[in-house]
C-alpha cells in the first residue's frame, strides 16, 4: 500500500490523498461502507461499485469467523472471491465486537475469551490468531487487536487497557511482519490509537502508535457515546502526533456532521453502520437535511427522493413511493434507502475531496454540517 497527499486546505487540517492498493486506488477523504458479514446490507455489490461509487468495504473479523468460517473462506480464496467484491477491503480485528460482548467475554494479557452470540460456543482471540485470521480473510488493510473501552471509562480502566492494547500492538507486528499474505497481494496492518476521552492517555497511545513505522494508522474508542466535542478534542490531538505523510482512519464515525467535521481536523478514513442502519428504519440522508420517510407529511410527496443523488433509483422514486414501501413493510423500501444514504455519504466526502482542492473547503463544510443535521 501506497499513500500520497496530494493537497491540504489553507484554513482547517483537512487532507486530499490517494491511497493505492493492489485492489485498487482510494481516494481519501472516503468513508467506507460497512459490510460486517461479507456483506452490506440490502445492497448488491453491483450497486456499490455502479450507483454508490464505494472504492473500499469492510468487513468484521469477528463475524466472519464464527460464519462463515475459516475453512470456507480459506477454500474459496479469500473474502474478495467469496463476495466477488473486486475492490479493496478493510478488516476491523473483532476489538469492539469484545467491547460490545462485555458480558460474554473475558479479557487476559494472552487474549480475549468469548462466547460467540450465534451458539454460545466459547472461543479465543489473541493477537497472533487474530492477525492469522484476518490473512485468511486477505482483505488488504488488516487491524490491530485492541480493546475498544466504553464511555464513561475511568481513568485507571483506561490507562490499563491502553498498556494491554500496546503490549498486543507488539505482539500483532512481530505474527504479521512474520507470517505472509495468502492470496497472491500484499496486506497492511494499521494498530489503533486509544486512551478513552483523557488527552494525555491519546498522545501517549498516538506517540507509541506512530513509534511503530505503519503504513497507516487508526484511531478507535471515539463514538462510543461520548459527546461530540470530546471526540473533536481527542481526534484533533491526535491528528498533530500521527505521521502527516500516512492515512488516518477514525474507526466507527458517524454522522455526516461528525464526518465533515473530522474531515476538517485532519481525518482521511470513515466507517460507520448508520447510513444502511437508519436506512432500514425509514431514515433519509439528503444534502438539505434528514428525512424519515415513515411520517405522513411524505404520503403525498411526489418529488423525487433526491433529485442530485449520484443514485439512479433516487433520482427515479418518489418519496411518497418511498414511504408506501416502508409503510407495506417491503423489502424494496429498505434497499432504495440504503442505496440513497450510502450514495450520500459517498457524495459528501467526494465533494469535501473537490472543496480541498479548490480552496473552499472551510466555508463549504460549515454551512453544509448545518445543514445535513436539519430534520425535514
Amino acid at each position: 500500500m501506497t499513500f500520497s497527499l496530494q493537497h491540504t486546505d489553507p484554513n482547517t487540517r483537512a487532507r486530499a490523498g490517494l491511497l493505492v492498493t493492489e485492489h485498487g486506488t482510494i481516494e481519501t477523504p472516503i468513508f467506507m461502507p460497512v459490510g460486517t458479514a461479507g456483506t452490506v446490507k440490502a445492497v448488491h455489490q453491483h450497486e456499490l461499485l455502479a450507483d454508490v461509487k464505494a472504492q473500499i468495504c469492510l468487513g468484521n473479523t469477528y463475524h466472519l469467523y464464527l460464519r462463515p468460517g475459516l475453512e470456507v473462506l480459506q477454500k474459496a480464496g479469500g473474502l474478495h472471491r467469496f463476495n466477488g467484491w473486486s475492490g479493496p477491503i478493510l478488516t476491523d480485528s473483532g476489538g469492539f465486537q469484545v467491547y460490545s460482548l462485555a458480558h460474554r467475554r473475558k479479557i487476559k494479557e494472552e487474549g480475549v475469551t468469548f462466547q460467540s452470540h450465534i451458539d454460545g460456543s466459547k472461543h479465543t482471540f489473541t493477537p497472533e490468531n487474530v492477525m492469522d485470521i484476518q490473512r485468511i480473510i486477505g482483505a488488504d488493510i488488516v487491524m490491530a487487536f485492541d480493546e475498544c473501552t466504553p464511555y464513561p471509562c475511568e481513568y485507571r480502566y483506561a490507562k490499563k487497557s491502553l498498556d494491554l492494547t500496546h503490549r498486543w500492538l507488539e505482539r500483532c507486528v512481530e505474527r504479521f511482519t512474520h507470517t505472509s499474505p495468502l492470496h497472491g497481494y500484499a496486506q497492511t496492518l494499521f494498530p489503533i490509537v486509544q486512551g478513552s476521552t483523557y488527552p494525555d492517555l491519546r498522545k501517549i497511545s498516538a506517540e507509541t502508535i506512530a513509534s511503530f513505522g505503519c503504513e497507516g494508522n487508526a484511531i478507535g474508542g471515539l463514538s462510543v457515546g461520548e459527546p461530540a466535542e470530546e471526540m473533536y478534542a481527542m481526534t484533533e490531538l491526535v491528528t498533530d502526533i500521527l505521521p502527516k505523510d500516512k492515512p488516518r482512519y477514525l474507526m466507527g464515525v458517524g454522522t455526516p456532521e461528525n464526518i465533515l467535521e473530522c474531515i476538517a481536523r485532519g481525518i482521511d478514513m470513515f466507517d460507520c453502520v448508520l447510513p444502511t442502519r437508519n436506512a432500514r428504519h425509514g431514515m433519509v440522508y439528503t444534502p438539505d437535511g434528514i428525512i424519515n420517510i415513515r411520517n405522513a407529511k411524505w404520503k403525498e410527496d411526489f418529488a423525487p427522493i433526491d433529485k442530485t443523488s449520484p443514485v439512479p433509483t433516487s433520482r427515479i422514486h418518489s418519496r411518497a413511493y418511498l414511504r408506501h414501501l416502508f409503510i407495506n413493510e417491503e423489502i424494496l423500501g429498505m434497499q432504495l434507502a440504503s442505496l440513497q444514504n450510502l450514495g450520500f455519504y459517498l457524495w459528501l466526502v467526494g465533494e469535501a475531496r473537490r472543496r480541498i482542492f479548490d480552496g473552499t473547503f472551510a466555508t463549504w463544510k460549515n454551512e453544509m454540517a448545518r445543514k445535513v443535521s436539519v430534520r425535514l
